[in-house]
Parts: structure tokens; C-alpha cells; sequence
């Protein structure tokens, strides 16, 4: 994969939005191994989450496939080995070979080294921060024309609090599901719920016990009503609101944080 692994901006904030799975690329090294096409790659990735960043001043945004290496994983399962691994889809035609895991492994430590970095400045900076941990999932497996899963399950955004401690931080994800409920998407109110498809993953888990009093990482996971999950398409307006209702979201955060005197 040519070009940097990750983007890095760091604002004056204490608002960090991270876009762990937006990345497509691969090293060249590792094409000999696939067995997954590129298009089944991107559809269990999750295109267009780096711009989605631009909600928060600082953002870490990931140019890595998750098939290359999962950011969001823990270490021992950040490489898928097997289908179960990977949404019971085959990924490679042979075991991956040690330098080339070393390799993999190498990209997810720095990822955590540069995480780590820009968080601990965001502490010692403001005394706590809030990062916006955005990934997005599909809702339409049954194929392209097939019916969509049920919306009952399926929210437009799922935010998960399942790794923080809650009661720490209730007033601020109150603010947070507020916002979102209140903002008009596309003519209509968008289904905002907390812990239906999501709770969190390892990176979420991974801020909250490292900074059990001072980081709140919330995982927003997006439905792909702003795009096509099987060709990959962006719908702009579509987009453009949602990304809007979470620009909502981020201020009432950053408000929230003002109220209670901690920055």
C-alpha cells in the first residue's frame, strides 16, 4: 500500500473523531494471499467515515484495510485467520507467512502509539476529552434488490456505550442521542437508539480503561443509508445531512463539557 497508513490532524480540542475502518488499502505483499475480491473488501469496510471526521478538530483517520489488519480488534484477533473471523467470508488461499502477520501487527501498534500520543495531549490539555469513534454497517445483505434488514434491529445510527461507564458520562451521551434524534434527515427524524447493533469495540474498550475517569469514546455506527453497500456509491445529500446531525452531535458534546467544568 503506497502513502501514509493513517491521517492525522491534532486541533486544540478535546474532541477526537477516529475513523478506524474507512481505510481500502493493502500491501502489495499481502496480494498473492487473497482470496477476497476488492469489491467484497469495501463492502465490509467503511468508505466515506474519514470525511465524517471532520466533525471534530482532531482526527486520526485509518488508510489500512481492516482485512489487512483490524484497528478495532484486540491484538490476538486484529488479523483475520479464518472465515468465522470475517462474516464467514474465505479472505486468504494460504496461511499468511510470520514476517508478513509481523508486518500487520507492526501497523496496529503504531496505530495505538499514535492514538495513545494524541489523547494523552487532549488529557493534560483540558483534563478530559470525547472521541467520536465513527464506523458505519450494512443493512442490505440479502443482495442489492433484496429486502433490507429490519429496520426494528437495524437504527440509522447505533451508539455504543457498552465499554464506558455510563453513569460517568450520561448527561454528555444524553446530549449526544438528543441532538441526533432532533436533526432532520432527509425530510424525516433519523431512528437513534443506544446499544442495539453495536455496544463498542476493542478501541472504545481500549480508551475507557486507559482513561477510565478522563476519556469518553462513543461509537457511532452509521446505517449506510448514505451510500450503496454493494457498489460502493456515495449518495451526497444523503451524506451531506447526516454528516450535518453528527456536527450536531459533536457541539452538544463539546457543550456538555463546557457545563460541567471540565475543560
Amino acid at each position: 500500500m503506497s502513502g501514509q497508513l493513517f491521517d492525522v490532524v491534532q486541533g486544540n480540542s478535546p474532541l477526537i473523531a477516529v475513523a478506524l475502518h474507512n481505510g481500502h488499502g493493502v500491501r502489495r505483499e499481502l496480494a498473492p494471499y487473497f482470496l477476497i475480491s476488492g469489491d467484497e473488501r469495501l463492502r465490509e469496510e467503511d468508505p466515506y467515515t474519514g470525511l465524517l471526521t471532520a466533525i471534530a478538530p482532531s482526527r486520526i483517520i485509518s488508510n489500512v484495510s481492516r482485512f489487512e489488519v483490524d484497528l478495532n480488534r484486540p491484538p490476538d484477533r486484529a488479523v483475520y485467520r479464518t472465515s468465522e473471523d470475517a462474516w464467514g467470508l474465505a479472505v486468504w488461499n494460504d496461511r499468511l507467512p510470520d514476517d508478513v502477520l509481523v508486518d500487520s501487527m507492526n501497523e496496529y501498534a503504531a496505530f495505538y502509539e499514535q492514538a495513545e500520543a494524541i489523547l494523552t495531549d487532549a488529557e493534560s490539555r483540558f483534563g478530559h476529552f470525547v472521541v467520536f469513534d465513527i464506523h458505519s454497517y450494512n443493512f442490505r445483505r440479502n443482495g442489492p434488490q433484496g429486502s433490507p434488514s429490519d429496520p426494528l434491529l437495524n437504527p440509522d445510527v447505533n451508539i455504543g456505550t457498552g465499554t464506558m461507564e455510563r453513569a460517568l458520562w450520561g448527561p454528555l451521551i444524553d446530549r449526544v442521542i438528543g441532538e441526533l434524534k432532533g436533526a432532520e434527515w432527509m425530510g424525516r427524524r433519523l431512528d437513534v437508539r443506544e446499544n442495539v447493533k453495536f455496544r463498542g469495540g476493542h478501541f472504545s474498550a481500549w480508551v475507557h480503561n486507559r482513561y477510565p475517569r478522563t476519556g469518553c469514546a462513543i461509537a457511532v455506527e452509521c446505517k449506510k443509508i448514505f451510500m450503496d453497500e454493494w457498489s460502493g456509491e456515495l449518495y451526497p445529500d444523503e451524506f451531506g445531512s447526516l454528516k450535518a446531525a453528527l456536527q450536531k452531535a459533536a457541539d452538544g458534546a463539546f457543550e456538555e463539557l463546557q457545563k460541567l467544568s471540565i475543560i
